[in-house]
C-alpha cells in the first residue's frame, strides 16, 4: 500500500464512470407475465422509460423516444404509469398530458387529455366502465392553490371527465376492489402531509358513480399508507396508530392487526405509488419492513398471523409486486447498488433483472457501513459510518481523516445504507462519510419521528454535529476538516449547522433553504404548511422563522460554504440561495455558487450530476488543503 495523505487517493470510482453506468429505477408494474419498470437516464437528460421484461427473459425499452414518463403531481410525482392488457397508460412530462400506447400495434401512441394545466399521477384502469381512475391536480391560477381530486376519465371520450372524490386538499392512492364494486383512497388537509395523518375511506360503485362513503381508518393523528383490496374484499392498509407502522385489514367492517412488530412496514409518502408489501394469493403477504434503519423481507400467513422472514442478501427494499409466487422488487445491499430482482416463493431463488450501476468494482475499494448510535442533546440519535477504504493507500499513522456529514432532505425520510457510489466517490479518496438519521428521520418508531417537531433547525443540527464531535472522539475524524453537506431540507440543516455553530469548517448546500420564512411563503401546496409541524404557525411566529434562518445571522458565519442550484426549481427557488451568496460575499467568505439552467429540485442530467459531485470535491480540497490526485474542472471560489 502506498503513504498518501487523505483525500489525495486516487480511486477507479470516477465520477464518469459514476454517471456514464448509473440510471435510476423505480415504478415497478407486474401486467400477466410481463415486467414493467421505469428508467430514469441522466445520460438522456434525465428522461424516464417505461422498460419491458418478457416472460422469455427479453428486455426492451417501451417509450418511444419523444416521450419521458414523468409527472409532477405534488411536485414531486410519482405513479406516472400503469400497464393493463399490453396497453400503456402514462404522463407525459414535457405537456402533463396522459397518453396511451397499444404494445400489441408497435408504436402506436395515442393522446388521451390536452389540457396542460393538469397532473395526473396514481393510475388505475376500471375495466368494467371503460375508464382511467386517478389523482388530478389542476393548475388553472397562478392566484390560488392548484386543486386536487380523484377524477375518472372515459377512455373512449378523454373529454368526459368526471369528479369521483374533492373537497380535500390532498388525495392518493384511488385503487378499485378486484369486482370493481368498491373504490378506496386517502386524502388529507392542511396543515397535515400524508405521514402526519391521512383519512382512509371507501365507498360503493354504481354505475361508476360513488355512494355509501365510510371512513375506515385514520385521522388527523393517524397516518395511513398503501391501501390495497385482496380477492375476498379485505382491503390491507399500513397505520401508525400504535407508535409504529404496522400491517392492518379491514373486513366486515372490522379493523384488526395482521402483524404487531416494533417495526415500520410503511413509508413516508414523498411520492405516489409507493409500495412496501404485496398479496400473494388469499392468505399471505409478502413485505419489507425497517428495524434500526435496516429493512427486511418476509411472508406473512394472514390466517394463523406467522411471520417469516426470507433469507436474501439486502438491506434496502422497495417498490413491492407480486403475481401468484413471484416477488418482483427495487432491492440493494452495502456492496450492491439498487437493482430490479425477482424471487421465486416456492424455492427463494433470485434472479436480477436490472441493474442501476453495472460498474464492477473490487470490493477493496468500497467502504462496508457501520451503524451507529450515539448521544445527542436529548437522547441517542443514529447514522451510518463509512471508514475511509482505499486497497492501495493508507495515510499516515498520525493523520486523521477529513470528515463530511450527510444530512438528508425530507426531513421527513430517512438515509439507509446501501450502496451508494457518490459516498464511495469519497470514501475510496480517502474521507470518513457519516450518513445521519437525525431525529424526525422515519424508520425508528413515530415517537423518533416527531422529535423534529418545532424543532426543525435544533434537533437536526443537534444530531449531525454530535455524530461528527462522536467520531472525532473516538479519533476517527480530524476536527479541524469536519464539512458537512445536503439537499434540499438536508441544506437547510447544513446551513444551519454552519451559521449557528462552528464545529463545521466547510460545507456545501445543494437547493437548500436559508430563510424559512421565504419557503413559507413561496413553495408549492403539498409542502406549503410542512413548516406549521415543523417550525410553528406563520406569519403567526414570524419571529421563530427569522431566528432559525441562515440568511439573517451571517454575521455568524466564519467558514467557506458552496452553493449548488438548478434555475428551474419551485420546490426551493433558486432565491434563496442567491441571497445567502450575496451575503457571504459581502462579507469576504469564500463562497462558490454553481448552477444549473434546466434542473429542477435535484439533479437528473448527467453533465451535471458530474459537475456537482467532482465542485464540491474540488472545492474541500481548496479549503482543506489537500491535492486530489486527478484533475478536476475548477468551480469558481469567489473571497
Amino acid at each position: 500500500m502506498q503513504l498518501a495523505p487523505f483525500g489525495s487517493w486516487t480511486s477507479p470510482i470516477t465520477a464518469d464512470a459514476i454517471v456514464a453506468d448509473s440510471i435510476g429505477l423505480s415504478s415497478i408494474v407486474l401486467d400477466g407475465t410481463d415486467i414493467y419498470w421505469l428508467e430514469s437516464r441522466p445520460q438522456e437528460a434525465g428522461r424516464s422509460v417505461i422498460v419491458r421484461r418478457t416472460i422469455d427473459g427479453e428486455t426492451t425499452d417501451i417509450t418511444p423516444p419523444e416521450y419521458n414518463v414523468r409527472n409532477r403531481v405534488h411536485e414531486y410525482g410519482g405513479a406516472p404509469y400503469t400497464v393493463v392488457d399490453e396497453r400503456v397508460y402514462f404522463s407525459h412530462n414535457g405537456d402533463n398530458c396522459l397518453y396511451v400506447q397499444d404494445l400489441r400495434t408497435p408504436e402506436r401512441v395515442r393522446q388521451l387529455t390536452h389540457d396542460k394545466t393538469k397532473r395526473y399521477a396514481d393510475l388505475t384502469i376500471d375495466s368494467l366502465h371503460q375508464r382511467l381512475i386517478c389523482v388530478q391536480e389542476e393548475h388553472d391560477s397562478a392566484d390560488f392553490e392548484s386543486l386536487n381530486t380523484i377524477v375518472s376519465i372515459n377512455l373512449t371520450n378523454p373529454d368526459d371527465v368526471y369528479v369521483l372524490a374533492g373537497g380535500c386538499d390532498f388525495y392518493a392512492a384511488p385503487r378499485l376492489s378486484p369486482d370493481g364494486t368498491k373504490l378506496a383512497w386517502l386524502s388529507w388537509n392542511h396543515p397535515n402531509l400524508p405521514w402526519d395523518g391521512t383519512n382512509l375511506q371507501i365507498a360503493t360503485v354504481n354505475d361508476g358513480f360513488l355512494s355509501g362513503l365510510k371512513l375506515i381508518a385514520g385521522g388527523a393523528n393517524e397516518a395511513i399508507f398503501q391501501p390495497q383490496w385482496s380477492s375476498d374484499d379485505t382491503l390491507y392498509f399500513v397505520s401508525d396508530r400504535t407508535g409504529w407502522g404496522n400491517l392492518y385489514r379491514w373486513n366486515n367492517g372490522t379493523v384488526t392487526p395482521v402483524c404487531e412488530l416494533a417495526a415500520e412496514f410503511g413509508l413516508p409518502q414523498w411520492v405516489f405509488g409507493m409500495s412496501t408489501y404485496a398479496l400473494v394469493g388469499k392468505h399471505r403477504i409478502v413485505c419489507t419492513y425497517s428495524q434500526g434503519g435496516v429493512w427486511y423481507l418476509a411472508v406473512i400467513n394472514t390466517l394463523s398471523g406467522h411471520f417469516t422472514p426470507l433469507n436474501v442478501p439486502y438491506t434496502d427494499i422497495s417498490s413491492v409486486r407480486a403475481a401468484g409466487n413471484l416477488v418482483v422488487c427495487c432491492a440493494a445491499s452495502a456492496t450492491q447498488t439498487n437493482e430490479i430482482i425477482s424471487i421465486d416463493l416456492l424455492t427463494e431463488s433470485r434472479q436480477v433483472l436490472q441493474r442501476s450501476n453495472k460498474l464492477s468494482i473490487d470490493p477493496g475499494y468500497l467502504s462496508r457501513p457501520q451503524s451507529i448510535e450515539f448521544p445527542t442533546t436529548e437522547g441517542t440519535a443514529y447514522a451510518f459510518y463509512y471508514p475511509p477504504t482505499n486497497q492501495d493507500y493508507q495515510a499516515d499513522p498520525g493523520e486523521k481523516p477529513p470528515l463530511l456529514v450527510k444530512s438528508h432532505g425530507g426531513p421527513t425520510a430517512a438515509t439507509s445504507n446501501q450502496l451508494s457510489l457518490k459516498t464511495q466517490y469519497w470514501t475510496s479518496r480517502g474521507f470518513a462519510v457519516v450518513d445521519v438519521n437525525y431525529g424526525g428521520s422515519t424508520g425508528y418508531g413515530r415517537a423518533y419521528q416527531h422529535r423534529l417537531d418545532g424543532n426543525w433547525g435544533i434537533v437536526d443540527v443537534d444530531d449531525c454535529t454530535n455524530a461528527a464531535l462522536y467520531l472525532v472522539a473516538q479519533g476517527l475524524a480530524d476536527v479541524d476538516r469536519l464539512a458537512i453537506s445536503g439537499g434540499s431540507a438536508g441544506g437547510y440543516t447544513t446551513l444551519a449547522a454552519l451559521t449557528f455553530g462552528n464545529t463545521f469548517k466547510a460545507g456545501a448546500s445543494y437547493y437548500g433553504v436559508s430563510d424559512l420564512a421565504a419557503l413559507a411563503k413561496d413553495t408549492h401546496k403539498f409542502e406549503s404548511r410542512y413548516l406549521d409541524r415543523l417550525v410553528a404557525p406563520y406569519p403567526a411566529s414570524a419571529n421563530i422563522y427569522h431566528d432559525r434562518s441562515p440568511l439573517y445571522f451571517t454575521d455568524r458565519l466564519s467558514c467557506p460554504i458552496a452553493f449548488f442550484q438548478g434555475l428551474e426549481d419551485k420546490v426551493v427557488p433558486p432565491n434563496q440561495a442567491e441571497m445567502m451568496v450575496a451575503a457571504l460575499k459581502a462579507k469576504g467568505i469564500r463562497v462558490a455558487y454553481v448552477t444549473f439552467p434546466t434542473e429542477q429540485h435535484g439533479f437528473r442530467q448527467a453533465a451535471n450530476i458530474k459537475r456537482a459531485l467532482t465542485g464540491e470535491f474540488y472545492f474541500y480540497a481548496q479549503i482543506f488543503g489537500f491535492e486530489p490526485a486527478e484533475d478536476i474542472e475548477p468551480i469558481e471560489i469567489i473571497g
